[in-house]
């Protein structure tokens, strides 16, 4: 049995992994992030991490934030959003968005946000949740959480490009500061 903790950690492996760094145990991923799941494990194994196609199943099925996908045939593994690195570039679906969508972050960022806006920095898409309890959640892991107010729908109306995720999290490259309404989305 697994316990929370190693699923967690192991986690924690495929996420670095498959998003930002799969050349650290020469991992190949093309350009819709998919890489071969028996090369994960050998990777992993040469490093001294302790991976195989159970733990990576439990992983995926088990993930309340459905952050991997594994392949119609079983034999490949993706993160569905969140990549920085440069030869991945997930076609993901241009799609209409809700009325509003919501950004979560750290009270310490606001000042950067209030001039830049919101930019994807090393990833390639901002991300963007459907409700505030999401975006608290993603607020603390960063410190003192605030959350950000989104006219999505208005924004698409005026042309920004909206995606959304296999695990429905809403993408967009930027939103001008301008957009941005900082005031309106009390902490629950």
């Amino acid at each position: 049995m697994t316990t929370k903790q190693q699923l967690n950690e192991a986690s924690k492996f495929l996420s670095y992994i498959l998003r930002h760094e799969p050349q650290a145990i020469g991992l190949q991923l093309d350009s819709e992030g998919w890489g071969e799941i028996e090369s994960l494990i050998a990777g992993a194994t040469n490093i001294g991490k302790a991976l195989d196609i159970h733990l990576i199943h439990e992983i995926v099925n088990n993930s309340d934030k459905n952050r991997f996908s594994i392949s119609e045939n079983g034999q490949r593994i993706r993160a569905v959003q969140g990549h920085s690195t440069t030869n991945v570039n997930i076609n993901h679906l241009e799609k209409t968005p809700p009325e509003f969508l919501y950004h979560g972050t750290a009270s310490r960022f606001l000042d950067s946000i209030r001039q830049q806006g919101l930019i994807a920095g090393t990833r390639h898409y901002v991300h963007l949740s459907q409700d505030v309890a999401t975006a608290i959640n993603v607020g603390q892991r960063h410190g003192s959480p605030v959350v950000i107010k989104i006219e999505a729908l208005r924004m698409s109306q005026q042309g920004f490009k909206f995606f959304q995720a296999d695990n429905g999290v809403w993408l967009i490259s930027s939103i001008p500061a301008d957009q941005l309404t900082f005031d309106a989305c009390p902490l629950i």
